[in-house]
C-alpha cells in the first residue's frame, strides 16, 4: 500500500465499483479488442478509489506545490554552498550504489580535491549508506518506510545533518567560494513511477537502466525518462549475457523525450566510466565553456540518431565477439 499516492484498495472490483458509480466518463479506456483497460485515461493520469478526477488533481497540486516551493529552497541552498546536486533515479537493481562507489573512487583520481557526499533512499535499513561510507565519502541513510519515493523536505533535512557531521568544521552558512564546490549524489529510492514528478532540487534527474532488465522500459515508464536529462545504460558487461537490444532501448528513448543524453558503461569493468565523468565536469562547469551551439535540424537530429544506434551495435557486436572468443 502507498499511502502517499493513495493507492491503497484499489482492488479491480473495488475500483470498477467506484468508478461506475463516480459518473466520470472516460477515467476508464477499455479496449475492444482485447478488453485492456488504462485507469490513466482520466484528466487526473491517475485513477485513486472514492476520489474524483477534480479532486485528484486538486490534491496532487497541493502536494507537490508544497514540495516544490522546499524544493526551490533547496536548489537555492545548494548553489549558495556551491554544490551540484544530481537525483539518481531507477528501478531495484539497476547497480545505482555500484555505480556510485566506482565514480567516488574514480573521482579520487580524477578531481581528488572535489568533495563528494551522498544522501541515500530507500524504505528500511543503512545498506547503502554503509556502502558509501567504506568509501570515505560521508552519506546519510533516508528511510522512507511505507513512502516510495524521496521528497524535497526529506533531502533539506539530510542535507542539514550532512553538514552536521562535516568533519571540516566550517560555518555553512557564510561561505561561497569556486573553489568549494563539490557535487551531491541523491539515490532515490528504486523505483520507477513516483520519483519522476518529485523535485528535490537537484540539477538533474539521472536514469539508471540496466541491460538486465529490458529495453522497452522507457516506453513502460515514460514519466521517469522524459523527467531525466541523462540516462545511463548499466551493466554492459552482460551484454553477451542477455537479451537486450540497445539500439531499440536508445530509440525508444528518444521517442519519450528526444533531448536526452545517454552513456552506456559498466560499473563493474569501468568501461564507459571516462565518459561519465567528463559528463559530471560539464554537470558542475568545471573547465568546459563552449559556446551555446543552435538546435539541430532535422537532418542532423537524424544523422545523430543514426549514429547512436550504429554505436549501439558496434557494442552490441564487441559484446557478442566476446562471447564468442570466450567459448
Amino acid at each position: 500500500m502507498c499511502v502517499v499516492c493513495g493507492c491503497s484498495d484499489n482492488s479491480p472490483a473495488h475500483a470498477r465499483h467506484i468508478q461506475t458509480h463516480a459518473g466520470e466518463a472516460g477515467v476508464v479506456q477499455v479496449n475492444p479488442g482485447n478488453g485492456d483497460l488504462h485507469f490513466g485515461a482520466g484528466a487526473a493520469r491517475v485513477s485513486v478509489p472514492g476520489m474524483s478526477q477534480a479532486r485528484a488533481i486538486k490534491l496532487e497540486t497541493d502536494i507537490l506545490g508544497a514540495n516544490n516551493r522546499v524544493a526551490q529552497q533547496n536548489r537555492g541552498h545548494f548553489e549558495a554552498h556551491g554544490v551540484t546536486a544530481l537525483n539518481l533515479v531507477s528501478s531495484p537493481g539497476s547497480g545505482k550504489t555500484t555505480l556510485l562507489c566506482a565514480t567516488i573512487e574514480a573521482l579520487k583520481t580524477h578531481a581528488p580535491s572535489l568533495r563528494v557526499a551522498v544522501i541515500e533512499g530507500d524504505q528500511q535499513t543503512s545498506f547503502d549508506a554503509d556502502r558509501i561510507r567504506a568509501t570515505g565519502a560521508p552519506a546519510i541513510q533516508v528511510n522512507t518506510g511505507k513512502g516510495c519515493h524521496l521528497d524535497a523536505p526529506m533531502v533539506s533535512e539530510a542535507f542539514a545533518q550532512l553538514h552536521s557531521h562535516d568533519d571540516h568544521g566550517h560555518d555553512h552558512h557564510d561561505h561561497h567560494h569556486d573553489d568549494a564546490h563539490s557535487l551531491l549524489f541523491i539515490e532515490n529510492v528504486g523505483n520507477l513511477v513516483c520519483p519522476a514528478v518529485w523535485d528535490l532540487g537537484e540539477a538533474a534527474k539521472v536514469a539508471i537502466l540496466s541491460v538486465t532488465e529490458g529495453e522497452d522500459k522507457p516506453l513502460k515508464y515514460p514519466d521517469m525518462f522524459a523527467a531525466s536529462q541523462l540516462m545511463i545504460l548499466n551493466k554492459t558487461d552482460l551484454l553477451p549475457q542477455v537479451k537486450f537490444d540497445v539500439a531499440r532501448c536508445i530509440e525508444l528513448a528518444r521517442r519519450v523525450n528526444p533531448t536526452i543524453e545517454i552513456l552506456q558503461l559498466s560499473a563493474t569493468t569501468g568501461e564507459g566510466m571516462d565518459a561519465w565523468l567528463h559528463w559530471l565536469d560539464h554537470a558542475m562547469g568545471h573547465g568546459h565553456h563552449h559556446h551555446e551551439e543552435p538546435a539541430p535540424s532535422a537532418a542532423e537530429a537524424v544523422l545523430r540518431d543514426r549514429v547512436e544506434q550504429l554505436e549501439a551495435e558496434l557494442v552490441q557486436a564487441r559484446a557478442a565477439l566476446s562471447a564468442g572468443t570466450a567459448l
